[in-house]
């Protein structure tokens, strides 16, 4: 990704992220995939390895909503900084059937959304990152409830909920520039109560933050174009060990601290262990964004961001 300007062009444009990863829902990160250590050579091959389903716009997130058993997947349908209402949220059964691609649909009058990045469950509320706004809709029917904005703000991404209700959200902190996409200066991680109550997150060094997840009250984070993976716990920030790829958008917390992250460089969905040993869950994925999980499947949901698909693929153990 770093050696091709197109791609990383259009990757930030779109996620340097998002779920988001999925294990931001405190009922979805209790997964486990910690069974004997996979070697890097057994993961599939090809992202035909699963189940592939197409016709998405920029799909930068996905996300199981265990409720309604159902993937929720957010599409940018175009530039990832562009304010032009046009995009939406699809719902997809597990079997890769689309059940309705613009189940929430920005080119409707009643709806705002412009380019949906990260997404994460608070009960019957699904908050989806939007731009400079933090949108809120219904689990169930998905009529919007209002929003969050943030000011400042130039590019959030993901979004993550903690078991007590916060919720983190991150500003990667890009805008486009004369020379193209370059860093704005608000790189953060947004903290909102469920009353709506802001403030911001102290935790060191946030360039380029992308994925959040949240497990055991603790916050994990990755960023992209430095490859840097941390978490933070009562306001102290650990930074942990490093995978191969500097390009990490997605992250999951498992059981353990261990860790399911995607990386654009190495077209790869690691699971990162404490000890620093990682094994690839899954391969040849061409640019893995925002994953979310399945665990009634044991599965890993990979938004392909420029492949317009979305991969379903098993997890090992």
């Amino acid at each position: 990704m770093r050696a091709d300007l197109r791609k990383m062009c259009f990757c930030l444009l779109i996620v340097l992220g998002a779920a988001c990863g999925d294990g931001s829902d405190p009922e979805s990160a209790v997964d486990d995939v910690t069974g004997d250590q996979t070697d890097l050579a057994s993961a599939p091959e090809t992202p035909t390895d699963g189940i592939i389903v197409s016709g998405f716009a920029a799909p930068e997130s996905a996300l199981h909503d265990t409720a309604s058993d159902v993937y929720l997947v957010s599409n940018i349908n175009g530039g990832g900084l562009d304010a032009d209402d046009n995009g939406f949220i699809s719902r997809v059964a597990p079997d890769g059937t689309v059940l309705d691609l613009k189940w929430i649909d920005g080119a409707l009058d009643a709806v705002t959304l412009n380019a949906p990045k990260g997404m994460a469950l608070l009960g019957d509320t699904l908050i989806v990152a939007d731009i400079d706004v933090v949108r809120l809709f219904d689990r169930r029917s998905g009529n919007p409830l209002g929003g969050w904005g943030v000011e400042g703000a130039t590019f959030l991404n993901d979004v993550a909920v903690a078991p007590g209700g916060t919720v983190y959200v991150s500003d990667t902190g890009v805008r486009f520039g004369d020379s193209g996409f370059e860093d704005s200066g608000t790189a953060a991680i947004h903290v909102f109560q469920p009353d709506g109550s802001h403030s911001t997150l102290e935790a060191g060094e946030l360039s380029r933050i992308n994925g959040l997840a949240v497990r055991d009250r603790r916050l994990y984070g990755v960023t992209y174009g430095t490859g840097v993976i941390f978490s933070v716990l009562g306001g102290t920030r650990e930074d942990l060990p490093e995978l191969p790829g500097m390009s990490l958008d997605g992250v999951i917390a498992l059981e353990g601290g261990n860790l399911l992250v995607s990386d654009w460089d190495t077209q790869t969905v690691y699971l990162l262990r404490p000890n620093g040993s990682a094994s690839a869950v899954a391969k040849n994925v061409e640019s893995p964004a925002d994953i979310g999980i399945d665990r009634r499947r044991n599965r890993v949901l990979i938004p392909g961001l420029m492949t317009n698909q979305v991969l379903l693929a098993p997890l090992p153990g």
